[in-house]
Order: structure tokens, then C-alpha cells, then sequence
């Protein structure tokens, strides 16, 4: 397969016919996914396939040689094509191997995640939508588990919010006095 620079990057031509099919982004949605998400055009690019980093945020850079693919046919029913094709991708990363995070960084994400990282994607049927579904979800893993989140400072509550919240309990209960049977 050929990518042809006059073309729009989302279109593929063919490298026999030389004529534009869209093969990767055949429905409209892709189930969340953009065309950027499926292939890019810019080599190296940090949603292109072929680069060999896998980009999880700013700071954090994985080789792509440390992610361990593997491609296995999808369950469930769907006739041939279901049981033909390897469509279903798992994606593992051993964290004690990894070259793309700090001695920090790997502690957090070990402390959280566990010494390897598992991921698995089968919703769509073509295995490059599936591949990229799942370094979407590696990515936000890893990226959730390396957020630090600040520390809570205790504060007061200014005068004004406890005389309003006051104000509308006893606006409140007056309501509900209302409702009640009349006392004889």
C-alpha cells in the first residue's frame, strides 16, 4: 500500500490500481476514531504506526520494541471473515523492561498498574482499527496512572454560603410546613 501525497492523507491508493479506496476508514464513525487515529501521513508522526515510539504524554515516550503485539482471531459470532482473520489485538507492556519511563515514573506506574500492562481490543473488524483502538487505551492507562493528583487543602466555608445554605433550609422547611394537614 502506497500513500499518494496529492491525495488527502485519509485516503490509500492502491498500489496495482493506483485508484483511491478507503479500506481503513470504511464507516463513517469508526467507533470514536478519526482517520489521524487509523494511519497518518507524516512519517514519525506521533500517531503513525511505522514510527517506532509509542507517544503517551508529553514526558513519556515508549520504543515501540518494548510493546509486545499480538494478533488472535476475534470471539463471537460473524461468519467466515470472523473466523478467518486475526482481528483481535493484544497489546502488553512489561514496566520492569521499559526503556521510554524515568525510575520515578515506572515506581508510580508499577505502584498502580501492576509489573505488566495488559490490553485487549476486538470491537472493530479490521486489525489496524482494532491496533490503534488499543495504543489509545494503553496510552490513556498509562497516562492515568502517571497523573499525580494534588493534595486537598481543607478550607472554611466563607460566612455568606453558611447564611445562604441556612436561608434556603429554613425557605425549605417553611415549603414542607405548608404541605402538611391543618392542625385543628
Amino acid at each position: 500500500m502506497v500513500l499518494d501525497p496529492t491525495l488527502r492523507a485519509d485516503v490509500c491508493v492502491s498500489a496495482q490500481k493506483q485508484r483511491p479506496f478507503c479500506a481503513l476508514t470504511q464507516s463513517e464513525d469508526c467507533r470514536g476514531l478519526s482517520w489521524r487515529d487509523t494511519i497518518s501521513a507524516v512519517p514519525g508522526d506521533r500517531d503513525d504506526p511505522a514510527s517506532d515510539v509509542f507517544v503517551v504524554n508529553r514526558s513519556v515516550r515508549v520504543p515501540r520494541r518494548d510493546l509486545e503485539v499480538r494478533f488472535t482471531p476475534s470471539g463471537g459470532p460473524g461468519g467466515q471473515h470472523a473466523n478467518r482473520s486475526a482481528t483481535r489485538v493484544e497489546l502488553r507492556l512489561d514496566l520492569t523492561r521499559c526503556g521510554g519511563l524515568s525510575d520515578h515514573q515506572r515506581r508510580r506506574v508499577i505502584d498502580r498498574l501492576g509489573a505488566e500492562v495488559r490490553v485487549v481490543a476486538d470491537d472493530e473488524r479490521s486489525q489496524i482499527r482494532n491496533r490503534a483502538l488499543a495504543e489509545k487505551r494503553l496510552a490513556a492507562k498509562l497516562a492515568d496512572a502517571l497523573r499525580v493528583e494534588r493534595p486537598r487543602r481543607a478550607t472554611r466555608p466563607s460566612r455568606g454560603a453558611v447564611e445562604r445554605r441556612i436561608s434556603t433550609k429554613k425557605h425549605r422547611s417553611e415549603t414542607k410546613k405548608l404541605r402538611r394537614r391543618p392542625e385543628a
